[in-house]
């Protein structure tokens, strides 16, 4: 089955995007070439495995099926009952979010932007200082639960060209409120402890607990904004790709595993985003040092289950149907790694569990580790990482048992 394509776009928006955004994505670390094209969510690899015939399986079947109280138990250790249980209520907020429009097409959070559950305050705020009002909602953010906040401009190139109608799986258009000015990027931390023990599908509930938590969180800090008289469309893996964002928010660096690694919390984070016409300030990206320490380190790729992950240098992808085109980045092999996946009957994150940065930078030694990584002494904090390694894994059992590490 022909794939629908990632729509191209001409050479005048191309030349207008790389002049508005040449300063801020050499800051970020963010390289387009003249092979960029938008990416059209039809192609995500789990939106795929609903109409692309060479991805949908009895194994996806059964993957998605798993999420519905038709888990597959099994004896194994990370799998029980109790496993699948925890995992799947963990989800719960989220999935009551996502659901309740499927039947108009619209999969909030996930293929469709949370839609708006209050109007727009006919009287608008008056705001005399933007700095001021995005320290203001970075604390409100704080207030409803956010680990980490960060504010960049509105990129359009990280829109999706169009999203989909959950219903038929068809296109539909992706459309936001006139004046979007700024994206607010909420990161949200996975249990530590939880993330020990991938794979399992006890594991995977560091996963769900926090697009719950995001849920909530979006739409909170969405009304609040609507309630001072401005746009605020909240988002979560809809609308657009949430990792240039948070890059170009400050949050973070991206790196070979494919994930934003944090100086807070390394890599153990889900994002969130809310697209608004408030005022606000916008954060400037730094690079730490991520793409350096990366550049020698390859324990993800090693690590990998599905060998889905890079060994080599950034590249740009223009074959791979499931990866945005003409951004010079290390790139997954989706297919492979999803197809993992759907076998495990859970989500996997061995790439996360295994990365160097996922520390508890709250101990002077991890945070000691830090800074060796993110200065021209990286070599020695890999070797100190190889010696003293943070990626043992913890038998969901001793999780139970309250024994974790």
């Amino acid at each position: 089955m022909a794939w629908p394509s990632n729509r191209g776009v001409s050479k005048e928006q191309l030349a207008d995007w790389q002049a508005r955004f040449r300063e801020s994505d050499a800051a970020a670390g963010i390289e387009v070439t003249e092979d960029f094209e938008p990416f059209n969510q039809i192609n995500d690899m789990f939106t795929r495995a609903f109409w692309d015939d060479s991805v949908k399986s009895k194994h996806t079947e059964a993957f998605f099926e798993s999420y519905r109280m038709q888990a597959s138990y099994r004896k194994g250790d990370g799998f029980r009952q109790k496993d699948f249980a925890l995992r799947n209520a963990s989800w719960l907020i989220s999935d009551v979010i996502s659901d309740r429009a499927a039947h108009e097409g619209r999969r909030e959070g996930f293929q469709a932007p949370i839609a708006t559950d209050t109007p727009v305050a006919e009287s608008k705020a008056e705001i005399e200082d933007a700095g001021l009002m995005a320290d203001e909602i970075k604390r409100i953010a704080r207030f409803f639960g956010a680990d980490l906040v960060g504010i960049t401009e509105m990129d359009e190139r990280w829109l999706y060209s169009a999203r989909v109608d959950v219903r038929d799986f068809s296109e539909a258009p992706n459309d936001l409120p006139e004046g979007i000015t700024s994206v607010i990027v909420l990161g949200h931390q996975m249990e530590r402890e939880l993330v020990a023990t991938y794979p399992s599908a006890l594991a995977g509930a560091a996963t769900g607990r926090e697009y719950s938590h995001e849920a909530a969180i979006v739409m909170q800090l969405s009304a609040y904004i609507r309630n001072l008289g401005y746009e605020a469309v909240g988002s979560m893996n809809d609308t657009g790709l949430v990792i240039p964002y948070a890059v170009k928010a400050g949050l973070g660096e991206y790196a070979r595993n494919q994930m934003v690694i944090t100086p807070e919390f390394g890599p153990r984070l889900r994002f969130s985003k809310i697209f608004t016409s408030l005022p606000l300030t916008h954060d400037r990206p730094q690079k730490l040092g991520v793409t350096e320490f990366c550049n020698i380190c390859t324990k993800c790729a090693d690590g990998c289950p599905a060998k889905a992950l890079p060994w080599g240098p950034p590249e740009t992808s223009n074959d791979d149907q499931s990866a945005i085109s003409g951004v010079r980045k290390w790139t997954s092999d989706a297919k492979a790694c999803f197809g993992y996946w759907a076998k495990l009957r859970s989500d996997c994150a061995i790439c996360m569990r295994v990365c160097p940065f996922n520390r508890d930078f709250s101990r002077w030694q991890d945070r000691l580790w830090l800074r060796l990584a993110l200065s021209p002494w990286r070599k020695l904090a890999l070797w100190w990482d190889k010696k003293r390694p943070q990626d043992a894994r913890t038998k969901p059992s001793d999780w139970w048992a309250g024994k974790e590490s």
